[in-house]
């Protein structure tokens, strides 16, 4: 068992060196990081489109005039609320994108030439306190593992937050940026109804106008509320999505790996 596990030790440690020049993860990680940038920056175009409609909106005053009386009302002030986490969802994907581009350029500095030179004099050394069966000095064992961590975190974290993002939660992603796609077009449909005819009008005429204006009125406002409580849950849908790809799943990630890696070349030096 002993003889076993020092062999397996070797492999691993040797199939590491050769990882760190052939770059297997790089490429892959570089991809999905830039799918989930694209993700992120149409998301961040869509709430500043969105937040654009909903200013809209809350600028449109309809003039209702029962019995003469005139009254103006605001109906896309129901919208204000959602227009605070419009602009907060904003701020969460301009972060989200800044994360994914971050993410690209540690995997771009993590494949640099000397990172994986220094490993391969880490592991040379590690071999000759291995196969000699001596005990690994603690300094050799934590350079060799903040040597790993450097080259293949992040390649890995990404790779693996976006695995369980196309296992858990790309249907969330998918459905919530469609209708938050559509709200724009939602809001904007939503105008100031036209005002009623000037021109000859009996009293039958004019009533029937202003019951009807009525009717508009309340139908815009039920329609306004609906797309807020709408784009209120798929917003905040969208913002657990990418907090999970972009803070939680990582960290978790990294968290792991870093023991994992820790354990097997504290283990292998006792």
């Amino acid at each position: 068992m002993q003889i076993a596990r020092q062999v397996i030790l070797a492999v691993l440690v040797a199939g590491l060196v050769a990882c760190s020049w052939l770059a297997p993860l790089d490429s892959t990680a570089t991809q999905q990081a830039d799918a989930g940038l694209k993700r992120a920056l149409l998301s961040f175009a869509t709430a500043r489109a969105l937040n654009a409609a909903i200013s809209v909106a809350q600028g449109t005053e309809i003039a209702v005039q029962p019995g003469g009386m005139g009254v103006v009302l605001s109906p896309g002030q129901v919208l204000d609320p959602v227009n605070d986490l419009v602009e907060q969802f904003s701020n969460v994907m301009l972060a989200a994108s800044v994360a994914f581009g971050v993410q690209k350029m540690l995997i771009s500095m993590a494949g640099y030439w000397l990172i994986s030179l220094l490993i391969s004099g880490a592991a040379l050394c590690w071999a000759w306190f291995h196969f000699h069966q001596q005990v690994l000095p603690a300094w050799l064992a934590r350079t060799l593992v903040v040597l790993l961590m450097l080259r293949f975190a992040v390649p890995a974290v990404t790779i693996g937050s976006d695995l369980l993002f196309e296992k858990f939660l790309v249907g969330d992603y998918d459905a919530s940026q469609q209708v938050i796609s559509a709200a724009p077009a939602q809001v904007a449909r939503l105008d100031a109804p036209q005002p009623l005819p000037a021109g000859e009008q009996g009293l039958l005429d004019r009533i029937k106008g202003w019951w009807g204006q009525d009717l508009e009125v309340k139908a815009r406002f039920d329609a306004l509320q609906q797309a807020a409580e709408q784009a209120t849950e798929h917003i905040i849908t969208l913002i657990v999505v990418f907090l999970l790809q972009t803070v939680v799943i990582p960290l978790l990630l990294l968290s792991g790996l870093y023991g994992l890696v820790r354990a097997v070349f504290t283990v292998s030096r006792n």
